[in-house]
């Protein structure tokens, strides 16, 4: 009887994201909400009592022949590059009939024209490998693409290493990659971009370093986990036009600015239209809260916390009409606190806290303090608690926030819904508006200033 797999990683759904943030920053600094819940993982299936009815070997403990030839030959490179299996996972994969090994699935071809590329003789085909969690030790072998009807590799949670092969561009039915939780290292690994059916990368807690290549966002995924590396660099603007709904990018090392959405001007802009949840906490990144990610039209949960961000807020961000956690914590910004920020309904946490922020007031106070989703400890706003030290009020020196001046105004015409009374622009100091050249006079260059007009 062929091996059902475990049924493919949910990537769509908003909720899958809370167990990616671990440290460094404990969860409860995090300003995480209850919008985040636990991973979410097909359980494997149980392992069939019979053996494969279309193994092809003339014995059960020889290599087999015919179509099963080149999947036994990968599965046992693979347990080559094993140097170390402690819980005796790959203790099963002896013999030719691959389907009985413990942790690889297998069910029919994905095609007649791939069947008949093996041969028509199997009518089932490894599938699948399931091997998280098993604390191997070793690396990932070329051979791995001989499976050539793979659609899923699963291998968390393990103690594999050194770089990614660039063969996996040939598993061209692969959907999903989990190396998450390993000791691989090098670059980004171009390979993965090459296989045509991937919709699900996860290579989060890993060694990988060097900077994110524009394409990584081109790719038609549904989830980019790339948290816990050392990536640096400026993060591609390419992730805007990303159709994937949850894209991590927390704990490591990027610099410069956050990414500017291709079209600054106007609501909606066609862009980051699926993303849903976005997370650049505890990186590096410096300049201003850019005013097009008010217009993200599906957003849900937005984190910039840890960085070293300045100047004043957006009152773009109050367009988020579905944001269910913002966390701005561990700044450095200033101005008072936009109003209409606590506005947004269906917000369930909303952390500015250890800024600078002078000001906010007691309306926020009333409809979101009492409900317990606002922190806006450590900052310096007079006559409140927990504030900063005045004397560190008084030295932080807020040139940042020259260069992120906003002025406030009522709610910008670009939101939907609601009346709007003016139209904020947020203007960067030399770029074109509609076209035409457009800059300030005694701006920082490079700075951004926000005009109200009635």
């Amino acid at each position: 009887m062929a091996r059902r797999r475990p049924p493919p990683f949910p990537a769509r759904v908003a909720a899958a994201v809370f167990l990616l943030l671990l440290t460094p920053a404990p969860t409860s600094q995090l300003g995480l909400g209850s919008v985040i819940a636990a991973w979410i993982h097909g359980s494997p299936p149980p392992s069939p009592s019979s053996p494969d009815d279309t193994d092809t070997a003339t014995a059960s403990s020889g290599a087999p022949a015919g179509p099963r030839s080149q999947e036994y030959a990968a599965l046992q490179a693979l347990k080559a590059a094993v140097t170390e299996d402690p819980k005796g996972a790959l203790a099963s994969w002896q013999g030719a009939n691959v389907c009985a090994y413990k942790g690889v699935y297998c069910s029919a071809p994905p095609d007649g024209a791939a069947a008949a590329a093996a041969g028509g003789a199997a009518s089932t085909v490894v599938a699948g490998i399931d091997l998280n969690r098993a604390n191997l030790r070793g690396t990932l072998p070329d051979a791995v693409s001989l499976l050539a009807h793979l659609t899923f590799l699963h291998l968390n949670s393990n103690r594999l290493g050194g770089a990614v092969p660039d063969t996996l561009r040939d598993l061209q039915y692969l959907t999903e990659l989990d190396l998450s939780n390993n000791l691989f290292s090098g670059p980004f690994p171009a390979s993965t971009l090459l296989i045509p059916s991937l919709v699900y990368l996860d290579l989060r807690f890993n060694a990988f370093s060097g900077e994110l290549p524009p394409e990584v966002f081109a790719k038609d995924l549904d989830a980019v986990f790339l948290n816990n590396n050392q990536f640096e660099g400026q993060i591609p603007d390419t992730l805007w036009t990303s159709p994937a709904t949850v894209i991590t990018l927390a704990n490591n090392r990027f610099t410069g600015a956050v990414p500017v959405a291709p079209y600054e001007f106007g609501a909606g802009a066609g862009t980051g239209g699926r993303v849903r949840e976005v997370l650049f906490l505890n990186n590096n990144l410096t300049g201003c809260v850019p005013e097009a990610l008010g217009f993200l039209p599906s957003i849900q949960v937005l984190d910039l916390s840890y960085n070293a961000l300045s100047g004043h807020l957006p009152g773009t961000l109050s367009c988020l009409s579905g944001i269910e956690v913002l966390n701005l914590a561990h700044n450095q910004l200033t101005g008072e606190l936009p109003d209409l920020l606590c506005d947004l309904r269906r917000i369930t946490n909303l952390s500015v806290s250890f800024n600078f922020f002078s000001g906010i007031s007691q309306r926020c106070d009333r409809q979101l303090g009492s409900r317990g989703v606002f922190d806006f400890v450590g900052n310096c706003v007079p006559g409140r608690d927990m504030q900063r030290p005045q004397p560190e009020c008084d030295e932080f020196p807020g040139e940042g926030g020259l260069s992120c001046l906003r002025i406030p105004g009522a709610r910008p015409a670009g939101c939907g819904g609601g009346d709007a009374a003016g139209v904020t622009i947020g203007v960067g100091v030399g770029v074109g508006v509609g076209g035409l050249p457009f800059g300030l006079p005694g701006a920082a260059a490079g700075g951004v200033v926000t005009v109200t007009v009635p």
